[in-house]
C-alpha cells in the first residue's frame, strides 16, 4: 500500500494549494484533509490557542492517526507550538509546515523578517525561527512586521486585491532592511506574482512544507 497524510487545518484559507502541492510533489500519496474553521476564530479572539483549541486538535490528530496515516502535517502557524505539545501523545510524526521555512531562512541570513497578518501568528513564528536558529548554532536578529486585519480581509471577504496592498509594503520595508523574509503563513502565498521587484529571499512555507513532509515520508 502506498503512504497517506493528513493534513489538520484550522480554516480553508490553504486547502486547495496545499491539496495541489501534495499532488505535484508526492503524486503517489494519498491526502486526507480535516478542516475547522472554528479554530482560528476562536485563537484570534482570544490571542492564542485556548484550551478548547487545544483539545479539538489533539482530537483531530487522533482521528489522523486512526485513519492509518503515516504522518500528519500542520497547516497553521498560530497553534504550531500545540502540535509540539501534542507530538509525545501521538505514535507516527507531526510535521508543522513552517518548519522548513523557517530552518531554509535562517541558513540564508543573519537579520531576518517575519511578516504576518495577525497577532496570534508572530510569537510562534518567532520562537520557531530563534529554534531553528539554535539549532543550528547561529545568531540571529529577527525583527517583526504586523500587518493587522489583512488575514481576516482574505479570509472572510476574499478580497485578495485589499490584502495585497496591505502587506506589499510591509514586505518591501523588511526586505530593505534585512538579510531574508519570512511570510509567516500560508496564506500570504497569494502575495507572490507582486513580488518579482524584490531582490531579497522572501520565503512562504506551503511549498517548503509539502518538500519537508515528502523527505519525511521517504524516511519512515
Amino acid at each position: 500500500m502506498g503512504k497517506s497524510i493528513a493534513i489538520v487545518q484550522t480554516s480553508a484559507v490553504s486547502s486547495a494549494e496545499l491539496k495541489s502541492l501534495c499532488d505535484e510533489i508526492m503524486p503517489d500519496v494519498k491526502v486526507y484533509q480535516i478542516i475547522d474553521d472554528s479554530l482560528i476564530k476562536e485563537v484570534n479572539a482570544n490571542g492564542g490557542p485556548t484550551c478548547g483549541v487545544k483539545r479539538r486538535l489533539y482530537a483531530y490528530y487522533q482521528q489522523a492517526e486512526s485513519l492509518g496515516v503515516d504522518a500528519i502535517l500542520n497547516q497553521c502557524s498560530s497553534v504550531g507550538e500545540v502540535a509540539d505539545a501534542i507530538r509525545p501523545f501521538v505514535s507516527i510524526p507531526i510535521v508543522k509546515v513552517d518548519e522548513a521555512m523557517a530552518r531554509k531562512a535562517v541558513s540564508l541570513g543573519k537579520r531576518i523578517a517575519v511578516v504576518a497578518t495577525v497577532p496570534t501568528t508572530v510569537g510562534p513564528s518567532v520562537r520557531l525561527v530563534e529554534s531553528m536558529a539554535k539549532e543550528a548554532g547561529k545568531e540571529i536578529e529577527i525583527e517583526t512586521h504586523l500587518v493587522k486585519d489583512a488575514m481576516m480581509i482574505l479570509i472572510e471577504k476574499g478580497d485578495v486585491e485589499t490584502h495585497n496592498k496591505m502587506v506589499l509594503g510591509e514586505v518591501e520595508a523588511a526586505a530593505e532592511a534585512c538579510d531574508v523574509v519570512v511570510l509567516a503563513q500560508g496564506s500570504m502565498t497569494v502575495l507572490l506574482p507582486l513580488l518579482g521587484h524584490i531582490t531579497k529571499p522572501v520565503l512562504t512555507s506551503p511549498r517548503l512544507g509539502v518538500e519537508y513532509m515528502k523527505k519525511v515520508l521517504d524516511n519512515l
